[in-house]
């Protein structure tokens, strides 16, 4: 194998893919600070219990793990950063008050899935905590539409759904663990038949067995709320609860982003595990995966022991820039040329011009290539006992 072969899965940035990154990166935070949302960093490496409990446990096939030579304990490099955000706000913050918290870093997984497309995403995501209506929500789906149009996405489709629904039915259908499971599996199929089959082996009240046939069949516009008002009228009062909350959202996306494209999707369960109520996703035309997703995670902070409303998104930007139409130019606004003289004068003059933002390379003895290989449209020239800046022709 050859040396500077890379593993599959795993890419560098070349500097000027790198600046567009770092220069998203740098306006995103920025973004996400007018909302009011610290910045956190939680660490690349934890140990595995941490990064193991409560959401942790769907990315256990995900995370690498490697031996603390200090301890002898196993430890995992993170695959997603939304445990550790939350982690943070129980345990470290402490607050009663909302907390909003955002961060963007690189994200480690085993093998490549259908969001990221990389074993290495470059995780964006921000999480409020500590208040459970949708104005939380709606501001999260907010800040999740203001960063693709940030990175230059289009054409931008929500999927919106409510796991509340799924749970409230299946708790009136009296669902043992495992039949929840089946039954939640063959919807994420949309199996039709499987779906019914099952449903009739259980031998369930007709009434909530018809009402769960029918979950895979309200998806579409609107009207899929008034389909789904008709065909739930029988539900329990937790799933009339989710519909108005869905539609509630819906009516306030439809004043906030006019003409945004909105679908809905009774049946699709993103983050089924964890999530407890309003769930979305991005999406764009010709991408058949997701590009941004999120929700409400109410109590996950009870594994480190507070348990508080929550709700967040996350993307890879790596991802984003990929489907990006009118990406940031990567071009520097240019550079000043220095001759190799150690000169006090002109070394003084650097230091200036530096402190001042400007781009200064200094000429290295012996190189190769000058002011224009450099890059550089400007030069030190010295006039007298001063150096001045010339203009490159």
């Amino acid at each position: 194998m050859a040396r500077w072969m890379l593993p599959d899965g795993i890419e560098e940035l070349l500097p000027a893919r790198a600046r567009v990154m770092e220069n998203l990166r740098r306006a995103l935070l920025d973004h996400f600070s007018c909302y009011g949302y610290d910045l956190v960093m939680p660490p690349f490496l934890e140990y595995l219990d941490s990064l193991m409990i409560g959401t942790g446990q769907d990315l256990e096939s995900q995370t690498f793990r490697v031996t603390d030579p200090l301890t002898g304990k196993l430890m995992g490099l993170r695959a997603d950063m939304t445990l550790q955000a939350a982690r943070i706000d129980a345990h470290q913050i402490q607050h009663d008050d909302p907390v909003r918290l955002c961060y963007i870093g690189t994200v480690l997984r085993s093998h490549p899935d259908g969001f990221a497309g990389s074993r290495a995403p470059l995780q964006v995501g921000a999480e409020l905590y500590g208040h459970a209506g949708i104005e939380s929500d709606l501001e999260i789906l907010e800040l999740m539409l203001d960063t693709l149009q940030l990175t230059g996405i289009e054409d931008i489709h929500i999927d919106l759904g409510h796991v509340g629904i799924y749970r409230g039915l299946v708790r009136q259908a009296g669902l043992s663990a495992q039949a929840e499971q089946e039954l939640f599996a063959a919807l994420q199929r949309k199996a039709l038949p499987e779906i019914r089959q099952l449903l009739s082996d259980w031998q369930i009240d007709p009434g909530v067995e018809s009402m769960l046939a029918i979950l895979a069949d309200l998806n579409g516009g609107e009207e899929t709320l008034v389909r789904a008002r008709e065909s739930l009228r029988a539900a329990e009062s937790s799933v009339h609860n989710a519909l108005d909350d869905l539609d509630r959202i819906a009516q306030q996306l439809k004043l906030r982003r006019p003409g945004l494209p909105v679908h809905f999707d009774l049946a699709e369960l993103r983050g089924y595990a964890y999530q407890t109520g309003m769930v979305f996703a991005a999406f764009v035309p010709g991408y058949g995966q997701e590009i941004a997703r999120g929700g409400r995670y109410d109590e996950i902070g009870s594994i480190f022991g507070r348990a508080r409303p929550a709700t967040g998104f996350s993307a890879d930007l790596k991802t984003l820039i990929r489907l990006s139409r009118h990406l940031p130019s990567a071009e520097l606004s240019g550079a000043i040329y220095a001759p190799a003289e150690q000169d006090a004068a002109l070394l003084e003059k650097v230091r200036q011009l530096r402190s001042q933002g400007e781009r200064v390379i200094m000429a290295l003895p012996g190189q190769s290539g000058g002011v224009r290989e450099m890059g550089c449209d400007r030069e030190l020239v010295r006039k007298g006992k001063q150096w001045q800046l010339v203009s490159v022709s």
